[in-house]
């Protein structure tokens, strides 16, 4: 470890002010560009600090004034590798517009709050990390990749203004990331925030954001923010858990967002972001669970929506949420709430359903549940005929025609009123063709008087009789025409059996 007459003059500067939490200031104060961090490289030894001084300050080391408290730097030029792995701080770490020549490495380090914001730092390795406080790189640049994996933080991350880089795109010198995708800009895998993640303003990743199993406690909220990684995967979230995901207010994601099994027990909120898979997946959400689900983009993703399996309380949707590639098997919701602009809501709902690839049952029981529970039984008994037309696609001839029997008579089961239609249609018909000429007697001067109606109503109902088609019968053309009655009555007799039988059934 240095020793106080080690340092330079700006490190015992550093080590005089640690026991107060003064500030050091080695910016100029002139023009801001002399105090860009981008360009600290060529700041000269006057502000200049070894990685080293700031280390044996930091764990505790006693200066002329006593034990550290907060260290806190502006704008200094700091060389060599600040590495505190495995270390515990004995106070606050505060560095501000500084810029770091090498890798930070903060692995397995116990650390009280610790701000490292507007500064150029060349990646981070936060591998298991605890932070007792607040972790803040707001407006810092980071070229390479940051690394909190399995790391834990009892207070806030903020990342607000925070440009990310992943180090593949460094190291290939590749400024596209379109030309070297499936590359990691932050990778914090099991991290645990107890406060709140804030990546807001400006916030750009050039990589992706990859939080495998991350709990945020407190809520992970994205608003305004860019990630850019086409052919891969803009934010993998598998099983990430959190109170509050918001992506929302005009958040872009150029690649995959990914949160299968995510649970998130307040809301999800995609309210006006841009999601740009690149025709491949931009949004999985298989197995995703969400108190409320705001999926209202800006505009329709580019890719599929994949909600199979998800459940929420509260659905928002709009006209842009589902793209041509939408799957909804086995997604279950409470309550559909729209802005959507529909003449008729039911219409819009059938549109959207119809536009699923292939034909699933799950999708149409679960918005006719939908409907029966807000009251309309009538908008519920169409979604479960839309339903049956839609399977009927996918039967073989016989059934195709026999589905369009029950369509036709019954509306397969949920529109009864159609079969006294057609009874109604054909007793007319019947009356009309039977009342002119003369039948002949079964058994002549016996039997009760001729009725054209009641006749054709014998010959439609096959079951019982009404004593008119065995004491009356008819030659020739009417003899057949009566013949196709009786067919027309056992099939329409048989399709109403069928749909209250389907009918029961769901009952």
């Amino acid at each position: 470890m240095l020793t106080y007459q080690d340092l330079t003059g700006p490190e015992q500067r550093v080590w005089d002010a640690c026991a107060t939490g003064a500030t050091v200031d080695l910016r100029t104060g002139g023009d801001p560009a002399e105090d860009d961090p981008t360009g600290g490289a060529a700041w000269g030894d006057e502000r200049t600090v070894r990685a080293e001084a700031i280390a044996t300050a930091l764990l505790g080391a006693d200066g002329p004034v006593g034990p550290v408290r907060v260290l806190h730097l502006i704008g200094a030029r700091v060389t060599g590798r600040l590495d505190l792995r495995g270390l515990t701080a004995a106070g606050e770490l505060r560095l501000e517009g500084c810029h770091f020549e090498e890798q930070v490495v903060l692995r397995d380090a116990t650390l009280r709050s610790t701000s490292l914001s507007g500064c150029r730092i060349p990646g981070l390795d936060g591998w298991l990390l605890k932070v007792d406080g607040n972790l803040f790189f707001e407006q810092s640049v980071l070229d390479g990749r940051l690394t909190l994996t399995r790391a834990h933080i009892t207070g806030e991350l903020r990342l607000s203004g925070a440009r990310l880089t992943a180090t593949e795109l460094l190291d290939v010198g590749e400024p596209d990331p379109a030309r070297a995708p499936g590359v990691w800009a932050l990778w914090a895998g099991g991290l645990v925030m107890d406060g709140g993640c804030f990546a807001r303003k400006g916030f750009h990743a050039r990589g992706g954001l990859r939080l495998v199993g991350a709990r945020f406690n407190g809520g992970l909220f994205m608003e305004r923010a860019r990630i850019d990684n086409p052919g891969g995967d803009a934010l993998t979230g598998d099983d990430l858990s959190a109170s509050t995901l918001v992506l929302a207010g005009g958040f872009t994601a150029v690649g995959s967002i990914r949160l299968p099994g995510a649970a998130i027990r307040s809301r999800l909120s995609l309210d006006t972001a841009v999601l740009d898979g690149s025709g491949a997946v931009a949004l999985d959400g298989k197995r995703l669970t969400a108190g409320d689900l705001q999926l209202t983009p800006a505009a329709t993703p580019d890719g599929a929506v994949d909600l199979q399996d998800a459940q929420t309380a509260v659905l928002h949707d709009n006209a842009r949420s589902w793209p041509a590639d939408t799957r909804l098997d086995g997604f279950a919701y409470t309550s559909l709430q729209s802005d959507a602009a529909a003449p008729e809501p039911v219409a819009h709902r059938l549109a959207w359903l119809a536009s699923l690839p292939g034909y699933s049952p799950q999708p149409y029981e679960q918005l006719a549940a939908w409907y029966r529970k807000i009251g309309h039984d009538d908008d519920a008994r169409r979604v479960l005929l839309e339903k049956q037309r839609r399977r009927r696609r996918t039967l073989g001839l016989p059934g195709r025609l026999w589905g369009r029997l029950l369509d036709a008579t019954v509306g397969y089961g949920y529109r009864p009123w159609q079969a006294v239609l057609w009874l109604g249609g054909l007793a007319l018909l019947g009356t009309l063709v039977f009342r002119h000429g003369a039948p002949l007697q079964v058994k002549p001067g016996e039997g009760i008087p001729f009725n054209p109606l009641v006749y054709t109503l014998d010959l439609l109902i096959p079951i019982g009789g009404l004593g008119q088609r065995t004491a009356w019968y008819w030659t020739g053309a009417r003899q057949w025409f009566g013949y196709s009655l009786t067919a027309l009555g056992w099939l329409l007799t048989t399709a109403v059996l069928a749909g209250i039988s389907r009918t029961l059934n769901r009952a």
